[in-house]
């Protein structure tokens, strides 16, 4: 673990509370929150699968 592990680790938290900010912004239910978080990691995770399929990383 590198000295800049700590600052990466606090930095992609500070992203996490800020998209989790933006999404309780809109005062969905819990229903259409983890529906909407789960479409999201569908569309990631495929483009990731597709990326490391075509070899393009």
């Amino acid at each position: 673990m590198s000295e800049y592990d700590s600052v990466q680790i606090v930095a992609l938290l500070a992203w996490l509370i800020l998209a989790g900010s933006a999404l309780a912004s809109y005062r969905l239910s819990w229903k259409s929150g983890i529906r909407m978080a789960l479409a999201w990691a569908c569309v990631f995770t495929g483009l990731a699968l597709a990326i490391s399929w075509l070899g393009l990383a």
